[in-house]
């Protein structure tokens, strides 16, 4: 399907566009596949021997074709995420104007599925991260893959944007990938050209204000912002750059690349904010555009909204808890609902402050459930980053994982009670071996329905 006309006229005077290379590119059909490794599972395994560094982030894999994913049981175990390698430029901006990441008050605002906010986990592992999704459903999606990267630094919420203003001046960093009208996503996905229009940019262009307007209250004074859209039209990235500068007296904050990379610069036309173009006939990436910018003043609003004190649990299920997941000091057991749950000691007072004003999805790791004398364990710890040496650990086959993962009956020899399955030393899940059988735990919403 041809790229609309409508937006070949638009971009004629946008940085970097080249009309006879763009077509080009969109026409040949090609597709780039990159991944990006967690720092604390990655497994070079011949994926990363065969494939070729991105540039511009360190964790950053071109692929030279398109696995299937599905049938990569360390994908399950989440030593990996499949992102474009565009949006791996955060990481970039991050490391320039973001260099002290401990201590950091992060919130990606439009997170789902998971791509960025993986890669911001993996950045800030000191930090306190809150991945929120507007969409309920895609909510569902962005809580599995945080299971999967495991950190227990992450709070993921499902909250419009206007809900985060009680917290005051809260955040140090806040993404905002922005909906938009995708026409970077052409190459990858042709459907999105039937729901692309001028008017839909502009349609988005207003939502992107909205969406900026609700959520720049919660930025600390100092603080960084960085806006990105799939989009390629002046309305939803330069405009708005100027309109951030103008409307909302954010500073511009620009940042160094390589000329190699292919990443175009591009200035706003009123207050010459600078932005970063990539265009696929330019570099191996998709359509993308990003912007940083500093909160240079903010009204002092310290008052964090109410404060909701999360539940203890009881002196005998603490005591069942800790017997069952040896934990250290600086972690806090609490309990939601009958699920029983771990976060860094250092953020229980800011779980407190987001409960009080969020809903909350996911908050640090769920250990179990207590039935009777028995802790049945979740997934959650299964995937964690939590110290798991003291569970039982049965190390499978790469045929032996796809049947787990499909949730099917396996045969094997593993010590009698929960045993945590593994792949190339992974965590896939739990299994809990019986005297005459053994049963899967690995979720059933989350299984493999291919043969």
């Amino acid at each position: 399907m041809p790229v609309p006309h409508d937006l070949i006229q638009s971009l004629q005077d946008v940085p970097g566009f080249n009309e006879s290379s763009f077509k080009q590119v969109h026409e040949s059909g090609e597709q780039v596949t990159a991944i990006r490794f967690h720092p604390l599972k990655q497994q070079w395994t011949s994926l990363e021997r065969s494939g070729e560094k991105i540039p511009w982030c360190l964790l950053g894999l071109y692929l030279p074709e398109r696995p299937s994913f599905t049938s990569d049981p360390s994908f399950h175990a989440g030593a990996y995420y499949v992102q474009d390698a565009s949006s791996m430029f955060l990481w970039q901006m991050l490391q320039q104007l973001v260099p002290d990441a401990e201590g950091k008050k992060v919130l990606d605002l439009c997170a789902a599925p998971g791509g960025k906010s993986t890669l911001l986990a993996s950045y800030f592992p000191e930090g306190l991260l809150v991945s929120n999704e507007v969409i309920k459903s895609r909510a569902a999606i962005l809580v599995e893959n945080m299971t999967k990267w495991g950190n227990d630094n992450v709070v993921v919420t499902n909250n419009d944007p206007a809900q985060f203003q009680s917290l005051g001046n809260y955040f140090d960093v806040i993404v905002v990938d922005a909906p938009c009208s995708g026409s970077g996503l052409f190459r990858k996905d042709p459907d999105a050209i039937n729901e692309w229009s001028l008017d839909h940019v502009q349609l988005c262009s207003q939502r992107q204000q909205r969406i900026l307007s609700d959520i720049l209250p919660v930025l600390k004074e100092e603080g960084i912002l960085i806006y990105a859209t799939c989009s390629y039209s002046k309305e939803e990235d330069e405009m708005i750059a100027d309109w951030l500068v103008d409307e909302m007296e954010m500073e511009s904050l620009p940042v160094q690349t390589d000329d190699a990379w292919g990443i175009v610069h591009s200035l706003s036309a009123k207050q010459q904010a600078a932005g970063y173009r990539f265009y696929p006939d330019r570099l191996k990436g998709e359509g993308f555009f990003i912007a940083a910018f500093k909160k240079k003043q903010t009204e002092a609003k310290l008052s964090y909204g109410k404060n909701v004190s999360i539940t203890k649990p009881g002196k005998q299920e603490l005591e069942q808890v800790l017997s069952f997941s040896p934990l250290t000091d600086e972690y806090h057991v609490f309990k939601q609902a009958d699920q029983f749950r771990v976060v860094q000691r250092k953020w229980l007072d800011d779980i407190n402050i987001l409960a009080g004003s969020l809903y909350i999805r996911k908050a640090g790791v769920e250990i179990g459930t207590i039935k009777g004398k028995d802790i049945v364990p979740s997934h959650e710890l299964a995937m964690s980053l939590l110290p798991k040496e003291s569970f039982s650990q049965t190390e499978v086959d790469r045929e032996q994982a796809l049947q787990y993962l499909r949730r099917q009956d396996i045969s094997l020899q593993a010590p009698k009670g929960w045993n945590l399955i593994t792949y190339q030393n992974l965590s896939l899940g739990w299994i809990k071996a019986l005297p005459n059988r053994i049963n899967n735990y690995y979720p059933q919403e989350w299984r493999i329905r291919n043969k």
